[in-house]
């Protein structure tokens, strides 16, 4: 899809997408080397949790360029029902986040592996320092 195309989706719809796009990356990521199903499932609960979504959006967004940062700030303030559990904060920050990676899987495959490779580099070792401009 054109990113002409792909910009003219709702923020709710592209965090649709980027919500199944994170949750099958992560999927994938725990599949080796082989735990339980139950291991499995844990890990993956934590990993996709709006909490856990919001913490890595923070420690990604000064990798990012202006028009994903634009696309963050559209799925922050994009009409959502927030879960009554949840801190609105942090429900909308890890919208921003599903909506960024939804619109990358339909307009940049290439960009969105990127981004995939460094919220594991940031999952796993702790934020990393933007590259200089």
């Amino acid at each position: 899809m054109e990113p002409s195309q792909a910009r003219t989706l709702s923020a709710v719809a592209l965090a649709y997408l980027g919500d199944a796009v994170w949750e099958l990356h992560v999927r994938r990521n725990l599949l080796s080397p082989p735990v339980s199903a139950a291991q499995m499932h844990t890990r993956t609960v934590e990993r996709v949790c709006a909490r856990s979504q919001a913490s890595l959006l923070i420690d990604l967004q000064p990798h990012l360029m202006t028009e994903e940062l634009e696309l963050v700030r559209r799925g922050r303030n994009a009409a959502m029902t927030i879960p009554r559990h949840l801190d609105p904060a942090t429900y909308r920050l890890a919208s921003g986040l599903e909506t960024l990676l939804g619109y990358l899987y339909l307009s940049a495959p290439e960009r969105l592996v990127s981004i995939l490779k460094l919220c594991d580099e940031i999952y796993h070792h702790g934020p990393t320092a933007p590259p200089k401009a």
